[in-house]
């Protein structure tokens, strides 16, 4: 039985290789029929629609193929993964061949129950959030590592984190780079009915903190009594050591830790504005606090990997100078390549998912497909909480084709902004049910940029003979998803009951 199963196990890199030859068929299929749709944007100057065609584009044809061939190179060295993974993991390298992480973890998980470090984790990766994209490949890898030094299967702190960083990706306490595009659009889109409509720096804050808390228990108690039976087993090799923390280690925690401590505090002070010689990070062009952090000007936004890096490399660095486990340069040189090593899967993995993604957005299947849906929204006659279930469904259905987040809403916010505001509620509350609806299925998409990071991990910790198959990444992600987009459907449905404000400045009912 174990020798058929083997047999029909589909490999990650031929199932992409299938998806992607897949969707250049269906494009050319979609578009020998003639399958399009329309969407209405808000010009916002004038405060009047205009109305957008887009079509499905075959890449089954002649000039679709020469696209395909002419682009790959570039998207694939423009692709955001490589690049950042690439760098993160230079400094996590340091830091694990160094010992501070296996030092910092096993002190962190010994004394620890298991349910409190996996929720500690999930927290930690549900406030990432702010941090954008990042949060991927920073705390994937991460979360591979604590579960081992903590002795448990690494594969589950993969799962654990991914579900976190996909189901809670909507979710931040403060706003982001990309809530600052979401709030132009639905402002811009609020004009319809209110032309002087606002929306505060803090107005979905405290809906926010609830759904983060509701989502850190949920997901933890999914992982320790569901998940945790569920993924790959994994076996240790080496016999477990009593770890021993000795004067080397502490040491090195001690000048790590107040490297770490000195470098964050020049940092912060240099993005906070007002103060002597302070704020040179920021774009100081922009008059809002967010644009200035996360403005395309912004040395923030530009260097923030980089600026992560280097903190991982002082951690690093340091410990293994105080433990005295970089004794010279060539122990340098070989601890910053130590996470490098042994790529080669994720890098193809990585590039067939940037010529999919690619085949994919020049398609314009999903784009289609999201105006069709919008389209739908716009017929229906539902109100209050009816309205609001139909619209999460929808958005959760558009994000499988189309994980983009300000891509949907450009296409959705001209007419469902209005069309909530019609119905007494707000904008803000419109565009948290989007920034909610999400979660549902962002996780499962492998049309999302960084799934590849999360089945690339996996990968790289089964132990068994079969590849882990691109199906059952998603089975894995299936037990937190559904749980996880009804409780923030319910938290969605009582803030509508009760009328609570969704922050600071901002309330569910006008």
């Amino acid at each position: 039985m174990n020798k058929i199963k083997e047999k029909i196990t589909l490999n990650p890199i031929m199932t992409l290789i299938i998806l992607i030859g897949l969707t250049i068929v269906v494009s050319g299929f979609l578009s020998l029929v003639g399958a399009s749709s329309t969407y209405q944007v808000v010009d916002p100057l004038t405060h009047e629609y205009n109305q957008v065609l887009v079509k499905v584009e075959s890449l089954f044809s002649l000039s679709g193929l020469k696209y395909i061939f002419y682009s790959t190179v570039d998207n694939f060295v423009n692709f955001t993964p490589l690049s950042m993974l690439i760098i993160i993991l230079i400094g996590i390298g340091i830091m694990e061949k160094s010992g501070f992480l296996k030092t910092a973890f096993t002190i962190l998980t010994k004394n620890m129950q298991k349910k409190t470090v996996t929720f500690i984790l999930v927290l930690i990766c549900l406030l990432m959030s702010i941090t954008g994209d990042l949060g991927y490949v920073i705390m994937i890898p991460l979360s591979a590592l604590l579960f081992y030094h903590g002795r448990r299967n690494p594969i589950l702190g993969i799962v654990a984190s991914f579900a976190a960083l996909t189901c809670g990706r909507g979710l931040s306490i403060f706003l982001t780079s990309v809530d600052s595009s979401l709030l132009s659009l639905t402002l811009t889109s609020a004009s319809i009915l209110d032309t002087n409509y606002v929306i505060g720096s803090f107005a979905f804050i405290l809906i926010m903190v609830v759904a983060i808390i509701a989502l850190a228990v949920l997901i933890t108690w999914i992982t320790e009594h569901i998940a945790v039976d569920k993924v790959a087993k994994y076996e240790f090799k080496e016999e477990k050591k009593e770890f021993k923390l000795g004067k080397r280690e502490v040491r090195g925690l001690l000048l790590s830790l107040s490297a770490a401590f000195i470098y964050l505090i020049i940092f912060i002070y240099n993005i906070i504005p007002g103060l002597p010689l302070s704020g040179n990070l920021l774009d100081n062009s922009q008059v809002l606090y967010i644009d200035k952090l996360f403005s395309v000007n912004s040395f923030f936004n530009r260097g923030f990997v980089f600026i992560v890096m280097m903190l991982f490399v002082i951690l690093g660095f340091f410990y293994g100078i105080g433990a005295k486990t970089i004794k010279n340069n060539n122990d340098l040189c070989e601890d910053l390549e130590h996470s490098l090593d042994g790529i080669g899967e994720t890098i193809i993995l990585i590039f067939l998912t940037s010529v999919l993604i690619n085949v994919f957005n020049k398609s314009e299947i999903g784009t289609v497909f999201t105006a069709f849906l919008t389209n739908l929204f716009n017929e229906t006659t539902f109100t209050g909480i009816p309205l609001i279930i139909y619209y999460f469904v929808l958005v959760a259905l558009a994000t499988i084709l189309l994980p983009n987040t300000v891509n949907k809403w450009v296409i959705m916010s001209g007419i469902v902004v209005p069309r909530f505001m019609n119905a007494g509620l707000s904008p803000e509350f419109t565009q948290t049910i989007l920034r909610f609806g999400e979660g549902l299925t962002l996780g499962l998409t492998p049309l999302m940029i960084y799934y590849v990071i999360y089945l690339a991990y996996l990968e790289n910790y089964n132990q068994n003979t079969n590849p882990i198959s691109l199906f059952t990444t998603i089975k894995y992600q299936l037990p937190y998803a559904i749980p996880a987009g009804i409780v923030l459907l319910i938290v969605l449905v009582v803030w509508f009951i009760i009328g609570l404000p969704l922050g600071i400045g901002g309330v569910s009912i006008l």
